[in-house]
C-alpha cells in the first residue's frame, strides 16, 4: 500500500485545494500551518503495534486521515478542503477513487467537522462505510489527458 507525505500533501493536495476550492475562503499559505499536526495526521493512519497495523486496510487508513485532517486542525483554514483532497490522492495512489457528488462529500466532511469528538470510533466507522458505498476502481490502463 503507498502512504502520503506532508511534502506531497503540499505539492499535490495542499495546492489542488488552494487553487480549485479557494471559495470565499482563501487558504494560508502552507508554512502558516500549525507545528507538527499534519505530520501527526499522516503518521497515525500508518502506525503499528507489536508489528500489527493499528488501522487494517485502505478503507481503515483513508477513513483515519480523513478524520485527523478534519478534527485536528493542521491548517487556519481550509482543513475540510485539504482533508478531501488529501483523501483523493491517497486512494488515488492506491489505484481507487470516490465516485460522489461533490456536494455529498462536503456535507460530508461538515458533518465529520462538526463531530463531538466523544463519537470518534462511530465517526471513523461512518467515513469507512461512506468510502466504501463510493468506492471504484482505477483502470490501470487509463490514460491521463492534458
Amino acid at each position: 500500500m503507498k502512504t502520503v507525505n506532508v511534502v506531497q500533501i503540499k505539492l499535490v493536495a495542499f495546492q489542488l485545494a488552494r487553487e480549485s476550492m479557494s471559495f470565499n475562503e482563501p487558504i494560508p499559505d502552507f508554512e502558516t500551518r500549525y507545528p507538527n499536526i499534519l505530520e501527526s495526521c499522516v503518521a497515525v493512519p500508518f502506525q503499528t503495534f507489536q508489528k500489527k497495523p493499528l488501522y487494517k486496510g485502505l478503507l481503515g487508513k483513508a477513513a483515519i486521515l480523513f478524520y485527523l485532517l478534519n478534527k485536528n486542525h493542521p491548517f487556519q483554514n481550509g482543513n475540510k478542503r485539504i482533508a478531501i483532497t488529501t483523501l483523493f490522492y491517497f486512494l488515488y495512489k492506491n489505484k481507487k477513487w470516490l465516485k460522489v457528488d461533490n456536494q455529498e462529500l462536503y456535507n460530508f466532511a461538515i458533518w465529520i467537522a462538526q463531530s463531538p469528538s466523544e463519537v470518534k470510533d462511530q465517526a471513523i466507522k461512518s467515513i469507512e462505510r461512506f468510502l466504501k458505498s463510493h468506492l471504484i476502481n482505477l483502470q490501470q490502463d487509463r490514460k491521463v489527458k492534458n
